[in-house]
Formats: C-alpha cells, structure tokens, sequence
C-alpha cells in the first residue's frame, strides 16, 4: 500500500480509502465485516462512512452503515488502527428526515456528531466533513453557475466555530469539506485564518475519466493549499468497470438498481466508456484497473475511495495500487478526455 499526509497533518493515510455506503443496503453487516478485515490486512487504514449512509439515502436504513462500522470495531478492536472519517449531512431537502431543514448550525452539528458517535461505538472521528454545501451551487450534474442563491445566508463563521469546539472537545482531530467548489474552499480559509481556528485538511468530490471537472480550479487549491482530494466514484458508479458494454451487469449493480442516482447514464458517457475501455484492452488492462490506476497516479489526489459490493470487487479495487499508468497511457487518456470531456460533470 501506498500512503499520504492529510493535509497539512501528520497523519498518513493510506492511497486507497475504503467506502462503506453500501454497508446496510446492498452489503449485509457480515459482507460489511468481512471487506473491512481484509481491506485492513491489505494496508488500507483509512475507512469513509457518513450519517446518511447507506446509499441511496433512506429513512429506513439511515445511519446503518456507521451502525455496521461501529460493530465491527467492537468485535475486532481494531478502533486505532484505522483513520476514521464521516460526514454531517447538508440541507438538501430529500434528507428533510435527518436535519429538519437546518442547515450547519452549532446545535445541528453537535447533534450530528453525537449520533454518529453512537452508532460508530467510539469516542472520536479523525476526519468529519461537511457532506454537502448549504448553499444551492453546481454539484451533481450541473456544469455551470446558472443560478444565484441569493436567499443563503452566510453561515460559514458558526459553522467553524462549531468544528472547532468538536476538537478542543476531543470528539473530531481534523475537518474537511464534500462536494464543495473553489469559492467554498477558500471562503473557509478565509475565516479559519481571521478566527485563528484549525484549516480544513481535505475536500471529498468526485472524480473520474467521466468527471475531471475537479482539474478546473479545485485541482490547484488543493496543491498550492495542501487541501487534499478524496476522489469518490472512480468507477462512476460501475460504469468505468466495463461490464455494462459486456452485457456482464445485473438487476443488483448500481447503475441498474438506482438509475435516478446515476449522472453516468448521458449518450456521451457511454461513447467515452467504450473508448476507455477499448483503450484499456490495447494496453493489456481491464478498464477497472485502468480507471483506479488513473486516480491513483494524480499528484493532488490524497485518497482514493473505493467501495464494493462483493470481495471479488474489493480485491481489484485494492490490487489497482500495483498498476503503473505510463506516460503513453496517461497521454491516450487525454486523447479521449479531449474528444469527449467531462460527460458526466
């Protein structure tokens, strides 16, 4: 395995980073166990989880996979030999059932933290994250900033202020941002710096041969202000693995089972996959591993998050560490994004 320093911390994690939200939904808590023990014996010590998980959000399984998480710490004891992270939830409106509407308030993060303590049966979170913007911005699936949120009011101040009493409370080490875009970034620098709290170490957003939309202006704070990428969705929900073009898919995959969740189902994504993927073959890789090797190799990326729904998955995922992307491959792959760019922003 290989690691990296979590922004300006001392805390090595490893390259690739274990995603846990189908824990609850698509893997029982046995499977959920079971890729959490081999991930660890694989050198992976960094897990990612979040209040709202499973995916897709649901009342019903809402916080079960940080209850999984949590068991499998107590059964195993193995609590301090992972990097834990987890997240607050955002006001969107479909997660109404989780946050009433409030948006990152003192009294909301307080009670976000204390359920997801519980659940997760331990008494601190190395990494906790905003998990979406208060504010209504271009994320999932919008490309530009077409419109103005001018009814959000800047909340970001109590927002620090709150991440900050949670570590002088011993409850969270570090902080980091999901979903986020330049201005969020450095606004939250901004105020960190004028109240003298603790910086925010990272910033969790998709990113994958289908999305590279992080490259414009994120890929550069993230550099020049040691503000790590967590890439999520390396393999677009599936749709980078290539089985979808084989005719390998079932009612199970993801891309199937939650096709209203999915922004990589576009005409243009599918050109693009089929181009990786011949790509792929022409070097003697499945598009799998090419697609992870892609994301491993990235200089600003800090983690990659992989998730899995079988162990046959979760060792692919992990034995991507051991590809080497080339020069040649890298500039093949810039072929393809320059004929068919971000399809699925």
């Amino acid at each position: 395995m290989k690691y990296n320093k979590l922004g300006n911390t001392n805390e090595s994690v490893s390259l690739i980073c274990l995603g846990t939200m189908t824990f609850g939904e698509q893997n029982t808590e046995a499977e959920g166990h079971e890729q959490m023990s081999y991930a660890l014996d694989q050198g992976i010590n960094f897990f990612d989880t979040a209040e709202m998980y499973s995916v897709p959000g649901r009342k019903e399984t809402q916080g079960s996979t940080e209850r999984i998480v949590g068991t499998w710490f107590t059964s195993t004891g193995n609590r301090d030999k992972v990097i834990l992270a987890s997240k607050v939830t955002g006001p969107l409106p479909f997660f109404d059932y989780i946050h009433n509407g409030v948006g990152f308030t003192k009294k909301r993060i307080n009670e976000a933290i204390e359920g997801s303590l519980t659940r997760l049966q331990t008494d601190y979170i190395d990494l906790y994250q905003l998990h979406f913007p208060e504010r209504k911005m271009n994320m999932f699936g919008l490309r530009g900033y077409d419109v103005h949120d001018g009814a959000w009011e800047d909340n970001m101040v109590e927002t620090v202020e709150a991440l900050h009493q949670l570590i002088n409370d011993g409850k969270i080490k570090y902080w980091g941002v999901s979903n986020e875009s330049p201005w969020g970034i450095m606004r939250f620098r901004e105020i960190c710096k004028e109240l003298g709290c603790p910086m925010l170490v990272s910033i969790q957003n998709p990113y994958n041969l289908l999305n590279r939309t992080y490259e414009v202006g994120l890929s550069e704070i993230s550099v020049r202000e040691n503000i790590g990428l967590l890439a999520y969705s390396p393999l677009a929900f599936g749709r980078l693995t290539g089985k979808f073009n084989k005719g390998l898919d079932d009612e199970n995959c993801r891309i199937n089972k939650f096709a209203r969740l999915s922004r990589y189902n576009s005409e243009n994504s599918l050109k693009a996959t089929e181009l990786y993927l011949e790509l792929a073959e022409k070097h003697g890789l499945s598009l799998t591993d090419m697609s992870l090797a892609f994301v491993n190799s990235r200089f600003f990326v800090t983690s990659n998050i992989i998730g899995a729904t079988s162990m046959t998955q979760l060792k692919e995922n992990i034995a991507s560490i051991n590809v080497n992307m080339t020069e040649e491959l890298f500039k093949e792959i810039n072929l393809i994004h320059n004929l068919i760019p971000d399809p699925a922003p």
